[in-house]
Parts: structure tokens; C-alpha cells; sequence
């Protein structure tokens, strides 16, 4: 047995308890870790909520979590890792426990602190899945809306590493700070369409929109075309003619090595607003659904 956080039916932050369950064992190609930091996302809340309860059934006691960086110490037949190895990745049946399983462990190096590594997996992926998505190449510009959320200052950094001109839309206190990651910086709201064309004269190639903040309509003006813009948070979507990205994808491994390779080397940032016990795993829902956080949220337990 072990501990971990689950709830047992949906609601508000305070049905996440610390439970006693059964410490999970590892199938084929599965890789246990105990767990050193699990990272909280945004979709974890809207499971707990029963948002999500249409298109991801729950069966109670459920854990939450969905992403791990932890060291192994149980594989099952096939893994891709051996027992002692400090790995990161996605988990198979949640992440907010003492133990967790992955499915596609990547190897976590010394120079990347375990918040850190538990903070790359979802949102970079999703960063990653929508460049590929989009097929933006060196030398063309991108611009992303919501460019200092966990989402987007991950794909500001991944497309300023593979040679694309980056643009991005921020609050104003993040404009220095998106500024100093290689990318224009211009402030969000009101006129924000024109402020991008100051800052790219040549014009915009694809929109990532990560903020939902109605501003597909413009972006699809912006490129031309409603094929160079997608969005991941917007879900009127459909109305104009833009994909909504949702999903995993077929290059995870090879996606969340490229994104750990960069973190080792100083070339991606990852902001890591606040760690909390697993036992406080209630207040960092409560703290994320506040807006309180400018970085991520990590449980270390």
C-alpha cells in the first residue's frame, strides 16, 4: 500500500483526500517510479469538476495527475528503462501519489531540478503537437496568443530554437520577459491585431492561439487563412473555420527528449511558480482555479 490523492466523486478542490491504495504495478513496457514531482495541469481540474466527464469517464476513486518525474523501481517486460533510473513522461493512471506508472519514460538529466522535469510533460507536448500540427518552418513567423501561460512561453522558446521568428501576445507585465526569450512582444486586448503588424512588417505566417481570448477571427485575417491557425483553448473554433488541437500525439518520446535536451542546456525555461506537499494538493487546485499562479504548480510527495 501507499499513499496517494484521490476523489471520489466530482466537485470543488475539497474532495481531492489523501487516501491509502494499492501501490500499482507495472505492465508490459510500463516503468513504476516513485514519484520525486508530479506536475498539476489545468485539465486535472476540469476532471475533478466533471467537466470533462462526457469525454473522459471516471471510475471511482479516481487519482489525478498526468504527469511524473520520478526514479524507477519497478518495470514490467519491454520497458523502456531500468530500475535507478531518474525518468520523467506521462502516467498511466494518475500522478498524484507516492508511486506512478509511465508508459514512454524519458531520461531525466542531472542539470534538470524534478519540478522542473514533471512541468515539461503536458504542456510542452502540447506545445510541440501544435508546431508540428501547424508545420512551422525556419524563417517564417509564428505568433501565439497567450505567449507567457505554461503552454505558450513553451512554444515561444521551442519555435525560437528551431529558427522561427516568434511573436506573442502578453500582459504588460510579461513583455520584458517574453521579450528577453527572443521573441516580439506585444500587449494583449484591444487593437492587439495592429500591434502585431507593427512588430512584423512582413507579415504572419501561422497563430497558436493558447489563450481563448476571442481572437481567432482577427488571426484568421492576420494569415489569410483559417488553415494557418490553431487553437487549443478557444472552442468556437468550428465557427471559424479553425482546428481545435486536443490530444497526444504519434512523436511523444521523441517530442519530450528534444523539449528535456533543451531545458539541460539552458534553452528552455520552465517557470515553476510553487511546490506543495501531495497532502496540499486541495490548495493547489484552489490556488490554479484563482488565477493565483504565474508558473506552474508541483506537488513533491
Amino acid at each position: 500500500m501507499s499513499k496517494a490523492i484521490t476523489f471520489s466523486e466530482f466537485g470543488t478542490p475539497d474532495v481531492l483526500r489523501l487516501s491509502e491504495v494499492t501501490t500499482p504495478e507495472p505492465g508490459p513496457g510500463q516503468v513504476r517510479v516513485r514519484v520525486r514531482a508530479a506536475s498539476v495541469n489545468p485539465l486535472d481540474m476540469k476532471i475533478r469538476s466533471g467537466l470533462m466527464a462526457g469525454s473522459i469517464p471516471a471510475r471511482f476513486p479516481v487519482t489525478p495527475g498526468l504527469d511524473a518525474a520520478g526514479v524507477v523501481d519497478a518495470v514490467g517486460a519491454g520497458a523502456g528503462a531500468s530500475v535507478g533510473d531518474a525518468v520523467l513522461g506521462a502516467t498511466t493512471g494518475g500522478s498524484y501519489g507516492e508511486y506512478a506508472l509511465l508508459d514512454l519514460p524519458v531520461v531525466k538529466p542531472d542539470a534538470v531540478p524534478w519540478e522542473v522535469a514533471a512541468s515539461i510533460v503536458t504542456v510542452g507536448l502540447t506545445a510541440a503537437r501544435v508546431l508540428a500540427e501547424l508545420d512551422v518552418r525556419p524563417g517564417q513567423t509564428l505568433l501565439v496568443h497567450g505567449a507567457a501561460g505554461s503552454v505558450g512561453i513553451i512554444a515561444v522558446q521551442l519555435a525560437v530554437a528551431r529558427g522561427v521568428t516568434v511573436v506573442g501576445t502578453v500582459g504588460e507585465h510579461d513583455i520584458d520577459r517574453l521579450a528577453a526569450l527572443g521573441a516580439g512582444a506585444v500587449r494583449y486586448g484591444d487593437g492587439w491585431a495592429d500591434r502585431v503588424k507593427a512588430v512584423a512588417p512582413n507579415g504572419v505566417d501561422f497563430v497558436f492561439d493558447a489563450s481563448g481570448a476571442g481572437v481567432l477571427a482577427d488571426s484568421v485575417a492576420l494569415t489569410g487563412s483559417s488553415a494557418h491557425v490553431v487553437t487549443i483553448a478557444d472552442m468556437t473554433a468550428a465557427r471559424h473555420g479553425v482546428r481545435f488541437s486536443a490530444g497526444g500525439g504519434s512523436r511523444t518520446g521523441e517530442s519530450l527528449a528534444e523539449l528535456v535536451g533543451l531545458a539541460a542546456g539552458g534553452g528552455l525555461s520552465v517557470p515553476v511558480w510553487r511546490t506543495y506537499p501531495l497532502a496540499e494538493a486541495a490548495r493547489a487546485h484552489a490556488d490554479l482555479e484563482a488565477h493565483r499562479n504565474r508558473g506552474k504548480a508541483v506537488l513533491l510527495p
